[in-house]
Formats: C-alpha cells, sequence, structure tokens
C-alpha cells in the first residue's frame, strides 16, 4: 500500500469508486478531494453560460491558430491523482487527445477552467490549484464571479512554473484582453464573455 493512502489526511473513497457513481440527477457535481466525496450544487444559468461563453472562446482561438490537436470540452471528470484519491470536474477543460470516454487523465489537459461561486471556499479553491499543479496541467484559469450580477468577473490566468502556479494575466475590466497563458493566446472581453 502506498505512503499516501496511509496518510491520516486521506479518505477512504479512491478514484475508481468516484468514477463508478452514478451521476446525480440533479445536476450537481461530485469530485474526490483526497478520498473524500464533495458535492457542490448544480451550477447556476449565469454560472453555465460563462462557461460556455468561454469554452468558445478558446476553442475559436485554437482554431484559428490551426491547433486541431486540442479539444474543449466542458465539465468533464478529470483523475488528478490515484494516490492522493483526487478526481475533479473543471467547468471547461483543452484536451491534448480527442475527447472520447467519461475521464480524463490530468497529463492530457493542456488548459483546465475553473469558475468559482461566491459559495466556493478559499480551502476549496486552493486545493484545486494544488491538484493541478501536483498534476502538472500547463495552464489554469480562474473565474471569480461576484455576488453582484451587474459587476464583472475577474479572469486569472496561471501557467505552471517550477510546479507552481504564477498569475501571468489578470483581467477585471471590460474591453478587449489577450490571455497568454494558454495553448494558444486568446483575446477576450469580460462584457461580452458575462453578456
Amino acid at each position: 500500500m502506498s505512503a499516501a493512502v496511509d496518510h491520516p489526511m486521506i479518505g477512504p473513497h479512491t478514484v475508481e469508486e468516484w468514477l463508478a457513481l452514478d451521476p446525480p440527477g440533479d445536476g450537481s457535481r461530485h469530485e474526490l478531494i483526497f478520498g473524500y466525496f464533495h458535492v457542490t450544487p448544480a451550477p447556476a444559468g449565469e454560472h453555465q453560460h460563462l462557461a460556455y461563453r468561454l469554452a468558445r472562446l478558446v476553442d475559436d482561438a485554437l482554431r484559428a491558430a490551426g491547433r486541431s490537436d486540442l479539444f474543449v470540452v466542458p465539465a468533464v471528470n478529470v483523475r488528478i491523482s490515484t494516490a492522493w484519491r483526487t478526481g475533479l470536474i473543471p467547468d471547461v477543460v483543452v484536451l491534448t487527445r480527442k475527447p472520447v470516454g467519461v475521464s480524463f487523465a490530468a497529463e492530457e489537459l493542456a488548459l483546465a477552467v475553473e469558475v468559482w461561486s461566491p459559495g466556493n471556499t478559499r480551502d476549496e479553491r486552493e486545493t484545486k490549484l494544488a491538484g493541478y499543479a501536483g498534476a502538472g496541467v500547463p495552464f489554469v484559469w480562474t473565474i471569480d464571479q461576484p455576488n453582484d450580477l451587474n459587476a464583472l468577473p475577474t479572469l486569472t490566468a496561471y501557467q505552471l512554473k517550477d510546479g507552481q502556479y504564477s498569475a501571468e494575466n489578470t483581467v477585471r475590466t471590460a474591453g478587449p484582453a489577450t490571455v497568454t497563458a494558454a495553448p494558444v493566446p486568446v483575446v477576450l472581453d469580460l462584457a461580452e464573455l458575462d453578456a
């Protein structure tokens, strides 16, 4: 048995058990973090809309750059680590292989996007970023949704450097902005993204 499994902070559930769960009928998401199941409510409409718009922008940028080897997919199971018993469902991913199957290894991700709702805790955010970093995902974007629906979200784009994420781009205001911490540069406007 591995040291990770024997670690007192690691829960009893495995990635295989997580993958074997029946999909929830209410749209909620089941994730596995350090061997413990975490259930989050179904994403709100504004969350889903923002993730969809972002996925389209990233896909358009990949196609314009001629990157037919990368695939944009929303809300898929990602096996972060078997030893650390972690599996997540990012809001959007860019895969380095054709999206066939129901789960993907973290090594197959070029980009993971997490849309944070106001209810996401700091611990949850830090744990997910640490999981992506430990798995070697080269780029991660986080989008903070404000409590005020009339305010713009904030996008922070990270690049993995020496095993840790470094914020390369932060977009807080309306108007065109180029995000370079990505497989290809992506031009976006928060006002249009959130429209």
